[in-house]
């Protein structure tokens, strides 16, 4: 062969970009009851992430739950909680993205005030879901109309999680 490390070249840039796509994340069968539990399973955040930083966690996000529901309701605790704002109440739906990613669509009429958007949904991206954990990721608009990426971890609400209440 005349050029034999161009050949390595190419199947090492061909490998390289094999193994950089994304795969789709695939839901598990059982992805509803797995989310609902046997009637309504709360769950509550264990880390979340803004572009991948670490966030502090203070006491409305220590407290945070959200239930989700065999019938497809869902709701969370803010407003029993002090000073952590309204709540929200709706429905949810599994969906596919135009790539075939799976998503937990929300909607409800307190979605525009709580998550600063005009539309009464919003769909968070599942990046894992199992018996215990159910990670998710939605695009934010914060402050100065930025744009940013958040990622939840949540738990059942029942697992001792630690280092939740993270400062640094």
């Amino acid at each position: 062969m005349k050029y034999p490390h161009l050949l390595s070249c190419i199947w090492l840039a061909a490998l390289f970009l094999s193994c950089s796509e994304e795969k789709t994340y695939q839901l598990p069968e059982n992805a509803e009851s797995l989310l609902h539990g046997d009637s309504t399973k709360t769950w509550k955040i264990a880390r979340r992430y803004n572009n991948e930083v670490r966030m502090n966690m203070g006491p409305c996000f220590m407290s945070y739950r959200q239930s989700f529901s065999k019938d497809h309701q869902v709701s969370d605790n803010n407003a029993e909680n002090d000073n952590c704002g309204p709540s929200l109440v709706g429905n949810w739906e599994f969906k596919k993205g135009a790539k075939g990613d799976p998503y937990i669509k929300i909607s409800s009429p307190d979605i525009p005030e709580l998550l600063n958007t005009d539309k009464d949904y919003k769909y968070f991206k599942i990046l894992k879901l199992s018996a215990d954990t159910l990670k998710l990721s939605f695009k934010h608009t914060q402050y100065g109309n930025t744009s940013r990426t958040i990622t939840d971890i949540l738990v059942r609400e029942d697992l001792d999680i630690g280092d939740r209440y993270f400062h640094h």
